[in-house]
């Protein structure tokens, strides 16, 4: 590789609450990973409508670029950029955005669900694509822009694409981030016409659709001027955040399944073909790219978010309660005389959770929770016994349609960091729980990389090869 070096990379990983820009350097034989710059991510409102602050990402990330420049003056070959999917941008015909990135979560989508529901079935659109037709999905979300006006001529790119593509990258849209939008045949690995012309939108549209681990250019601009970046490639790794976590999971055989634990919760498990039964459907999994040209098959459900937005009800001005601090009093709350349906749609809803929580404990004939900063334990406490029943719900469905027998279950993201939730969840599943790193997502992110400029940029093998390395790797 490289001469027989071991290459110095940056991963970028875009998050919609936290973005970071990590470094790998090699010391000797052992990989040492930085985190050179971390920032907040949110959406704003314009106009009554939910965005990204697009120039405000750009800048963090050319920010986080300098940076690293100020750590290392060695050559960086590579970097990769991984992050949220579905959201994205649409370009004018000099490939410049149009307007800022709507939000997944806006709420424009909603009479596209249903107009979408009177044009095809769910599980029609299912069994075609092979991924579960949600209204935050880019589908629906390029439909809410033709209803808008936007021209259907109009190209879009991923956001993760997208950056790369300003950092000097051809415009691209990587398999597994474009198994998101609901417009790919997961099977066929390939844009799906039909879809597209049932939907009304324009294939032409549409980005080169390429696989994992392609090598889009080279740094240009301003980047380029930089010595460690004169010569640097980029490289779309596994370009969806999840499917990067879960590349960053360095385990063997067919008896394991994941929960990548963030804002979502992703639980499920790798296969090598789609699943897209009407079974599959109707218990709402999904089928997304993986690395390594395998499938990931999981089921969406609510994570930390529900956490993080009853802080924000509870304790806007002042956070009283760290992570650490919460969780260790989570745990001391007697148990939860019942569970919260965390996957009710009420609460995907942005604002208001502690309200949002109690009205649904009331309509389930429980007391409500007094809506206090002082009683953000017994919140979290209801949270993490809520999601730990969920997850074994799910994994045991996740056994009925891919016949596995599940012996050991991987977490990783923020949520592994989480001892308590891990403890509940290792009871309710009765599987061995194996905490992966936190910052999964830059490790699957170099793992690809590594794998890539070795050659191999679709070996499960070599990936979960770089992956075991990162994951006792020296971290700072």
């Amino acid at each position: 590789m490289m001469n027989g070096d071991l290459p110095n990379l940056v991963a970028i990983d875009l998050g919609a609450e936290s973005c970071r820009v990590s470094l790998l350097e090699w010391r000797g034989a052992t990989p040492h990973v930085e985190l050179i710059h971390r920032f907040s991510n949110s959406p704003v409102t314009i106009s009554d409508s939910l965005h990204w602050d697009l120039s405000r990402i750009l800048s963090e990330v050319e920010d986080g670029l300098l940076r690293c420049t100020e750590k290392t003056s060695a050559r960086i070959v590579a970097i990769g950029v991984d992050g949220w999917a579905v959201d994205y941008v649409r370009l004018s015909e000099n490939d410049l955005p149009i307007a800022q990135p709507f939000c997944y979560r806006d709420l424009r989508t909603e009479a596209i669900d249903a107009e979408l529901d009177r044009r095809s079935s769910r599980e029609q659109l299912f069994a075609i694509c092979g991924v579960q037709p949600l209204r935050i999905n880019t589908l629906h979300q390029l439909m809410a822009d033709e209803s808008a006006g936007v021209s259907s001529t109009a190209r879009w790119v991923n956001l993760p694409e997208y950056v790369l593509a300003r950092l000097g990258g051809k415009i691209v849209a990587e398999f597994t981030n474009a198994t998101h939008t609901g417009l790919v045949d997961v099977a066929k690995r390939a844009w799906c016409p039909e879809v597209f012309e049932l939907c009304g939108l324009n294939l032409g549209a549409a980005p080169e659709l390429v696989s994992t681990g392609t090598q889009t250019g080279k740094a240009q601009g301003s980047l380029r001027n930089l010595p460690p970046f004169k010569e640097t490639r980029l490289i779309a790794p596994a370009c969806h955040d999840t499917a990067s976590a879960v590349a960053g999971i360095p385990m063997a055989g067919d008896d394991w399944a994941y929960i990548s634990s963030g804002t979502w919760s992703l639980v499920g498990a790798l296969i090598d073909e789609p699943i897209k039964s009407a079974a599959a459907c109707a218990a709402g999994f999904t089928n997304l790219g993986g690395a390594g040209d395998r499938i990931c098959f999981h089921k969406n459900v609510n994570g930390m978010w529900l956490l993080k937005q009853t802080l924000n009800q509870l304790c806007p001005d002042e956070n009283p309660w760290p992570m650490a601090e919460l969780v260790a009093a989570a745990e001391l709350v007697d148990k939860p005389e019942g569970l919260l349906e965390v996957d009710d749609p009420d609460l995907w809803a942005a604002g208001n959770m502690a309200s949002r929580i109690n009205s649904q404990l009331q309509r389930n004939g429980l007391r409500p929770i007094e809506e206090h900063p002082a009683s953000m334990p017994a919140f979290a406490s209801l949270i993490f016994h809520s999601l730990a029943q969920r997850y074994a719900i799910v994994l045991s469905n996740v056994e009925e349609l891919t016949g596995k027998r599940l012996k050991r279950l991987a977490v990783v993201g923020g949520g592994s960091l989480n001892q308590f939730l891990n403890r509940l969840t290792a009871e309710t599943t009765g599987l061995q729980v194996c905490r992966g790193v936190a910052e999964s997502s830059t490790a699957g992110n170099f793992a690809v990389q590594l794998a890539t400029l070795e050659g191999a940029p679709n070996s499960p093998e070599r990936i979960a090869h770089w992956a075991g390395a990162l994951s006792t790797s020296d971290h700072s």
